[in-house]
Order: structure tokens, then C-alpha cells, then sequence
């Protein structure tokens, strides 16, 4: 079925039937998600979903959207009917326009062909590798909690009035597990995850074997009393704190005044260490494509430039609010809704120096794998107040696990008193961050 030529009717009927202007957004999505315990499959379960959604702007500019799991003609009429219909309950804004034809789209590789002719029971052996070798890594890691295998695939159609006209297909696989280790009565945690573009660079041993190495590094963990010491965080950690950020980079939360970044472009918000980069065309990236989810072409956006906050993430209606060029962060969850501002693979630079050598240089702090509450903290003020488990340092060297402690305050404060970041990138899904250290932190003990 060819999904941009449904695209392009839909855009022409919408046109003659009274639309100022038009757009058609088609997608056809397929998921699987396998998840094992014992080495039995639990759930397996096979998703797929297709769809159009249309959006229209009358000549006063006031938006109508509408949508609809049929695409042959008389659906596409109908949602065209519904979406007109709903235009003329909503208010004009004269920022709600459509991005032009772009000049040039860029060739992307983004799916892996062979991962559809992969059996099945190659991809349940992916889930059950996971366990088995996070079993092997450690005899203290008798149970998994959860190992699980997903890959999506999914085509994407989208024409618009003004003669942009665009498609392209996509996908990513990847595993993850949550395993537990047990000593003495004390059981911990331990997760790890993958994601990859290719069936053949997916190392589920790898996950299995991290995840076991996180649950036993926090076995007979101690609380400890409050103190001032530097913290280290992982590259999920890392990833985990700046996560807070992303939401306030977003022009829309700016222009309505929910962002602690609000007024400050152009202004010193972090350590010079720290460099943050949006970048839609990342190789290999998962959330990489060729053109966002109102097809404008994705770019690379550096937003902080050794701490100096250098831009923020606009869609077409936000950057004509601001008078600028969109960033391409026109992000879309389904063909459901309307397109919204979003990240797409973000992530803190690397640095130059080694994580060994990073913990070599602390003399008292604490190396944290796991964070709780993080969802708690507010991306208008950056306050936070979390839970936090790993392990104590003492003159460079890991000496016990440590938990039952909170760390509160304010993410641009930690982020202004981050003093090393490591070489070693990892992302985690669309995000990522290396190991940072941070210094002279408050840790509330018992």
C-alpha cells in the first residue's frame, strides 16, 4: 500500500472540500514484546496499528485535527469532515501555519531488513540470555525479576499544502532485564538495557551480565550518617538527572513560562564541562529520521556549549512564535495527535577521561547506581528530593555499598558544580550521558 500517495489524496480532498490549508500524517506501526522468567516465556504479545491523522487550518488560522485507524477513502473523507468540523470550535492564532517544502531531505538508513525475517524463537533465545547470563555472572543471582526482548518497526507518510511530501521507514530492537542477587537475607536489584538498530549488534550476555554485576555491587549495603562528599554518577544516572532538564528545554514550556531556562539563552546555567547536543540525525541513534513529525528536516542542536545555554527545542508553531527556524523537534507519539516540542537523541558530551580515573581522583564520595523518585522532582523550578543506592569511595577506591539516602536540591546547582565528565557515552533508549562527578554534595544519611 503506498501510504504517501493516501497521504497526498487526503491533503487534495481536504483542499477542495474547504481546508486553507492541510497536512496528512500516515503511520503504520508493528511491536513485539517477549518477556521471560525460568526460562519460560510469560508474555508474548504482537501489536499492530495503522492510521491517519489530519490536521487542517482555516484561513482565520484556526486549527482542526482529527484522526482514524481507516485509511481507504470514505474513512479519509470522514476524519477530513471532522477535522474542518473541529477547526470551527477552535480560536484563530496566527502562529498556527505549516512548514514549507524543505530543499533537501536527508538518506537515512534507519531499518534493519533482516530483523523481519528473524525467527521468533531467535528473538524469545534473545529474552532467555539475558537470565542465563546474568545466572552464570554470579551463583548470588538466583531470580530475574524481569528479561525481555521488543523490536518495532513502523513506516511513516506525510504530505502537507504547501508541497512537502515525505515517507520513510524505521525500526530498533533491543532487551533489557532486572535481575535479583541474594545474600545473607539481603536482595538487590540489579537492571540493565540495550537498544540497537541491528538484530546483530544486540548483546543481550552483555545486559545479563551488567544487570548482575549492579544487584551484587549493592549486597550488604550500610546507611551512613549526612555528610558533604563528591557524587558519581553512572551514565544512567547521569542520564536520569538531566532528564529533569529536557522538559524545560522545550521553546513551548518557555513561552509559557513553565521552564527554569525562561530569559536565560545566552546566559552561564552550568559547568563549562558540560555540553548538551540534540541531535535528529544521529548514526545509529534510535530516535533518528530524516524529518520530524511535521516534516521538517531534523538537525543537530547544540543547547548548552560548556555550559552556556545556546538554544531551545521549537516546533513550527513555537519558532514562529520566536521568529526563528524550527529545530526539527517536532516529535509525534502516533498518528493520534498533534505534533508537540520533543527531544530526540539528546545527550551530555563526552569528555576525555576515563571513569577509573574519575573515581581514582575522589577521596570521600559516593558512586550511585540507583535513584528513587526522580519523577518527583519539578522541571519549572528544578528542585528535586530522591532516594539514591551505590557505593562509597574512599581515597579513589570502592570500599562498601551504601543505602537508605537522599539527596535534595536544585539541578542547576548540581549541574554548576559538575567537575568531570567521562569518555564513556552510553545511551539509553533516545538518551544518554557518560559518568559525571559532581563535587562537595550534601548526602542525608541516617
Amino acid at each position: 500500500m503506498d501510504y504517501l500517495e493516501i497521504a497526498n489524496k487526503a491533503i487534495q480532498l481536504a483542499q477542495k472540500i474547504g481546508a486553507y490549508a492541510a497536512e496528512a500524517y500516515v503511520l503504520d506501526a508493528r511491536a513485539l514484546t517477549i518477556e521471560v522468567a525460568e526460562q519460560k516465556v510469560e508474555t508474548l504479545k504482537q501489536a499492530h496499528d495503522t492510521g491517519i491523522g489530519i490536521r487542517v487550518i482555516s484561513r482565520e488560522q484556526a486549527v482542526g485535527f482529527a484522526h482514524s485507524t481507516g485509511i481507504d477513502g470514505g474513512d479519509i473523507e470522514g476524519v477530513v469532515r471532522q477535522a474542518l468540523a473541529n477547526s470551527r470550535k477552535s480560536f484563530a492564532d496566527k502562529y498556527h501555519v505549516l512548514p514549507g517544502k524543505p530543499q533537501q531531505i536527508p538518506e537515512m538508513d534507519l531499518l534493519d531488513r533482516q530483523l523481519a525475517l528473524v525467527p521468533v524463537e531467535e528473538k524469545i533465545e534473545k529474552a532467555k540470555e539475558v537470565e542465563r547470563a546474568a545466572q552464570r555472572t554470579d551463583k548470588r543471582v538466583r531470580r530475574t525479576e524481569r528479561c525481555v526482548y521488543e523490536d518495532a518497526d513502523y513506516g511513516v507518510a506525510l504530505a502537507n499544502s504547501n508541497g512537502l511530501a515525505v515517507a520513510y521507514r524505521s525500526g530498533y530492537c533491543g532487551v533489557y532485564g532486572m535481575v535479583l542477587a541474594e545474600q545473607d537475607g539481603d536482595v538487590q536489584t540489579g537492571m540493565a538495557l540495550s537498544y540497537r538498530r541491528r538484530f546483530a549488534e544486540l548483546d543481550a550476555a552483555a545486559v545479563g551480565s551488567e544487570a548482575a554485576r549492579e544487584a551484587i555491587m549493592l549486597l550488604g549495603a550500610k546507611t551512613i550518617g549526612t555528610t558533604k562528599a563528591a557524587l558519581v554518577l553512572s551514565p544512567y544516572i547521569a542520564t536520569n538527572f538531566f532528564s529533569i532538564l529536557v522538559p524545560a528545554l522545550s521553546a513551548d514550556a518557555v513561552q509559557k513560562g513553565r521552564s527554569l531556562f525562561k530569559g536565560k539563552l545566552g546566559q552561564k546555567v552550568a559547568s563549562p564541562a558540560l555540553s548538551l547536543v540534540d541531535d535528529g540525525r544521529l548514526e545509529g541513534g534510535i530516535a533518528s529520521s530524516p524529518v520530524d513529525g511535521e516534516g521538517v528536516p531534523t538537525r543537530r542542536t547544540e543547547l548548552l556549549v560548556r555550559g552556556e545555554l545556546n538554544s531551545y527545542l521549537y516546533n513550527t508553531y513555537t519558532a514562529a512564535k520566536d521568529n526563528v527556524t524550527s529545530t526539527g523537534n517536532g516529535v509525534r507519539g502516533s498518528f493520534k495527535g498533534l505534533p508537540e516540542v520533543g527531544p530526540t537523541n539528546i545527550f551530555i558530551q563526552p569528555g576525555d577521561t576515563e571513569p577509573n580515573a574519575i573515581i581514582a581522583g575522589v577521596k570521600k564520595g559516593f558512586y550511585v547506581t540507583s535513584v528513587m523518585g526522580m519523577h518527583t522532582a519539578n522541571p519549572i523550578s528544578g528542585d528535586f528530593s530522591i532516594g539514591a543506592a551505590g557505593v562509597w569511595i574512599e581515597n579513589g577506591e570502592f570500599t562498601h555499598a551504601v543505602r537508605g539516602v537522599a539527596i535534595a536540591g536544585n539541578i542547576l546547582e548540581l549541574l554548576n558544580n559538575v567537575d568531570a565528565v567521562g569518555s564513556d557515552l552510553r545511551f539509553f533508549g533516545s538518551q544518554g550521558a557518560p559518568t559525571l562527578r559532581i563535587s562537595g554534595i550534601t548526602i542525608s544519611g541516617s
